[in-house]
């Protein structure tokens, strides 16, 4: 997949261009509509389909208070993008000088950049500009003059409500991961980079992988039987996110460690993208090693048979 940092950087790719643009926060069944409608158009007339996002929420820039919890990080979107076929990714940097952008030197930018500009696919609320004064009405008038086509994508509907990734977030922190993957149309994950942790687990016969993570919203604490995706390989595994409280009872922050099932190998540095699959049960504090030692035994069996069933 190629990656693009600048509206300029558009003119590397063979035209007519066509753009699925959004922020597409977990990359849900809706975005994946919007994504499906950019390479329909880059497929009927030739030419390429590309996805516009940005580095960070919009809100966090004009409206910090209410910034939502990321589901994905951008590495973890690009990634999920690139699975679901995205052939090239710009991902503009959100500042205060995107922001104050009117919504016609915006799109101006893009059409000037594009070797030309087919099309642009976005989702029927989508807005844009300074004020997000820009919208699917004023693109289409704006892709009348300037001769590109507008596809504005309808939401997609789940339980009778549009998929959302304000839907998504609610069903990840109440831990219903079923909810979360009829929206997502996969499994709800956490991307994150293997670092060094006290290696307590090595020394009660579990080795984990603790990550650094990148999401921003989390289920609740607790033990899950998890699918980890490593250099495309689907392994078991048992997962802690929370605060471990057998052997910290003072952390404020939360530590998300995994154990494989039936692996061995050095993970230090590498990607682990965590499926979650099923909740185990509630994270609790133990009297004594022994009795978590104990414990996390009886969690790798319960996950290994959770997993053998699926």
């Amino acid at each position: 997949m190629k990656s693009l940092h600048s509206i300029a950087d558009l003119a590397t790719l063979p035209g007519p261009l066509h753009l699925a643009a959004g922020f597409f926060d977990g990359v849900h069944l809706g975005h994946q509509e919007v994504l499906r409608s950019a390479r329909h158009a880059a497929d009927a007339s030739g030419g390429s389909a590309a996805v516009l996002t940005f580095d960070r929420h919009p809100a966090t820039i004009i409206r910090p208070a209410a910034a939502p919890r990321l589901l994905t990080s951008t590495r973890h979107r690009t990634l999920i993008m690139e699975r679901l076929g995205a052939a090239a990714v710009l991902v503009l940097p959100f500042n205060e000088s995107l922001a104050a952008l009117p919504p016609e030197d915006f799109i101006g930018q893009i059409v000037r950049s594009a070797r030309p500009l087919g099309s642009i696919s976005a989702g029927t609320d989508w807005a844009f500009g300074h004020a997000r004064a820009g919208n699917m009405s004023s693109l289409a008038a704006m892709g009348k003059a300037a001769g590109f086509a507008v596809h504005a994508v309808p939401p997609v509907i789940i339980d009778g409500e549009p998929v959302s990734s304000t839907r998504v977030r609610l069903a990840v922190e109440a831990g219903d991961f079923t909810t979360a993957a009829s929206l997502l149309g996969r499994s709800y994950s956490i991307l994150g980079d293997v670092i060094l942790g006290r290696q307590l687990g090595r020394k009660l016969g579990f080795p984990t992988a603790n990550l650094a993570l990148e999401s921003e919203q989390f289920p609740p604490s607790g033990v899950y039987a998890v699918h980890v995706v490593l250099d495309s390989k689907i392994l078991p595994g048992v997962a802690n996110l929370g605060f471990r409280p057998t052997v910290d009872l003072t952390a404020s922050t939360r530590h998300f460690e995994v154990h494989l099932l039936d692996f061995s190998g050095d993970l230090y540095g590498r990607t682990l993208d965590v499926r979650f699959i099923s909740r185990i049960r509630d994270e609790v504090r133990f009297d004594s090693l022994d009795a978590l030692k104990s414990q996390i035994h009886l969690d790798a069996h319960r996950a290994r048979s959770i997993l053998a069933a699926l």
